[in-house]
């Protein structure tokens, strides 16, 4: 079984009915490993759909919570906006200044700024989530009953939160945080509590009352977290290893949601996903790939099998260079198969069925149309990339596949992948090793740093491709055969062609890349580095 399908089995022992969850908190611009804790949620709610239970899959945007520091993309005109909530605080402009004209006349926030790509990039990868705006929640008393109980209870709470997490809180703790005589929830210290107010006393030495019923604060994180199951209902939430740490905000939400009057939800850790060789992605430090930047790059489907091929206890490494090249080319071996027949053998193992199913789940859950089938191009990636770089129009891409028999006309699919794949050439992420650059003219300094016996090859070759037939078999024969008529090892054939065609001394298959381009071009290059150097 996939391991989408393991947590819906889960699901399915503990009701017919149920709302999966994930959330998040708008502090910055969402990145890759954001979409790991969403996917997994719509993933989960997909799989429970497919074995027939009632599902309902919700995202919620953490807007209560407040901006923590003034962050490098911001200017220091945030520093007095510290403390306030991200839903109530205007969004930064292009130079990172607080845009006090869209938040007045547009009610523009910091929060809305942050989700809004976010939420178009969700749609391109086919997940659409019920969104639940948390200060919106907490104003329109959602919160109410459940914050009521927290403070009412907060001898408990405080036991079960010193106890599971091993720490000590202030003597002042209490269990609701309220709004001071600015809008902050920093440095405001608890004086009173008559429900439905909480009376408090803040840094300025301002005194006030704060209504839960208005939402006028916030509960801490660690009961915010078990009161929202507890009004939405939750059933299932996946989160990350952190918070599924022992002693962590799951370990003590599990048991402050039955304080206050609910189940916890089914959990789901999942572990990071991370740029290759640097480390977890972080929105403030800089260190991310935002959706919306991948999937100028790749086709959706390709970021949803990069969660769906995993399971959530596995970290993922990711890269815009060669592992996203080898994943978009698993992608289209994976659609191409007939699991159906495959696992329709009997004489296969246990192991081969599982890994058959493995494939068959995850394939399932990366189309971006639930329940429709993934279709293969029959295109990949490394070819679509080696003709959008030797094509100048798509027109000329299309017409090499016809000629290939690869395609009779591009479907939308495959016109989407090449507008892709020529933003992807033309980004800095683009892999090195496959970036073809073909010489216009002669690079005598790449020629000259030939030995005299390479550089006797060029005009046998130019001779050779001149007379071949042009196709990537005849070409991939010609280089080195050039060099062998001369009594010189193949290695020669290569090292002349690379220095005459591309000015260095190695790079991609060059058969195929020359086969895509017109044969006169190729050999009046040549010819023209064989009469330099000779």
């Amino acid at each position: 079984m996939h391991w989408t399908d393991v947590a819906a089995k889960a699901l399915s022992h503990k009701g017919d009915k149920h709302i999966v969850s994930t959330g998040i908190t708008p502090s910055g611009e969402f990145h890759i490993g954001h979409l790991r804790e969403i996917l997994t949620g719509d993933m989960i709610a997909r799989a429970a759909r497919n074995a027939g239970l009632d599902v309902e899959f919700v995202f919620i945007v953490d807007t209560a919570d407040p901006l923590r520091k003034v962050y490098d993309f911001l200017s220091e005109e945030y520093e007095q906006f510290i403390g306030h909530q991200l839903g109530s605080i205007p969004a930064p402009d292009v130079d990172g200044k607080p845009d006090w004209r869209r938040f007045e006349q547009e009610g523009w926030t910091y929060g809305d700024h942050f989700l809004k790509p976010f939420l178009e990039a969700l749609n391109q990868i086919g997940v659409k989530p019920r969104i639940i705006d948390n200060l919106d929640a907490y104003t329109s008393g959602k919160f109410d009953a459940l914050a009521k109980i927290a403070c009412d209870r907060r001898d408990e709470i405080r036991e079960a939160i010193e106890r599971i997490s091993g720490r000590e809180l202030a003597d002042d703790w209490f269990p609701w945080s309220p709004l001071d005589s600015k809008g902050s929830l920093d440095g405001v210290k608890v004086t009173g509590y008559e429900y439905p107010f909480v009376h408090w006393l803040d840094s300025h030495g301002v005194e006030g009352s704060s209504d839960l019923r208005k939402g006028e604060g916030k509960l801490p994180w660690r009961i915010d977290w078990p009161a929202k199951w507890g009004w939405i209902g939750v059933t299932c939430e996946p989160f990350g290893k952190d918070h599924g740490a022992a002693g962590g905000s799951y370990a003590t939400g599990r048991e402050i949601v039955k304080i206050l009057g609910h189940e916890p939800p089914h959990p789901l850790t999942y572990e990071w996903i991370s740029l290759k060789g640097q480390g977890a992605m972080s929105s403030s430090a800089g260190n991310t790939i935002g959706p919306i930047e991948a999937l100028e790059l790749v086709p959706p489907e390709i970021l949803r099998l990069l969660v769906a091929k995993s399971k959530p206890n596995k970290a993922i490494e990711f890269d815009t260079g060669m592992s996203l090249v080898n994943l978009a080319d698993e992608y289209e071996r994976m659609a191409a198969r007939d699991y159906a027949a495959e696992l329709s053998n009997e004489e296969l193992s246990r192991r081969q069925r599982v890994q058959i199913e493995d494939a068959a789940g995850a394939m399932r859950m990366a189309v971006i149309e639930e329940g429709t089938e993934a279709e293969a191009t029959a295109v990949t990636f490394r070819h679509l990339a080696l003709l959008a770089q030797t094509k100048s129009s798509d027109e000329e891409v299309w017409s090499s596949l016809r000629n290939a028999g690869a395609i009779k006309e591009p479907n939308q699919s495959l016109i989407d992948r090449l507008m892709r794949m020529r933003a992807w050439i033309a980004s800095k992420h683009f892999p090195l090793e496959m970036k073809i650059s073909i010489l216009e003219h002669p690079n005598k300094d790449a020629l000259l740093a030939l030995s005299e016996e390479e550089r006797s090859v060029l005009q046998s070759l130019a001779d050779a491709l001149t007379t071949c037939k042009w196709d990537a078999q005849s070409i991939g024969s010609a280089i080195p055969q050039s060099a062998k008529d001369l009594q010189l090892t193949p290695k020669s054939g290569y090292r002349a062609a690379y220095a005459a065609l591309m000015g260095k001394e190695r790079g991609p298959r060059l058969a195929p890349i020359l086969a895509e381009m017109e044969q006169s071009t190729i050999v009046a290059l040549l010819q023209k580095c064989a009469a330099l150097v000779a």
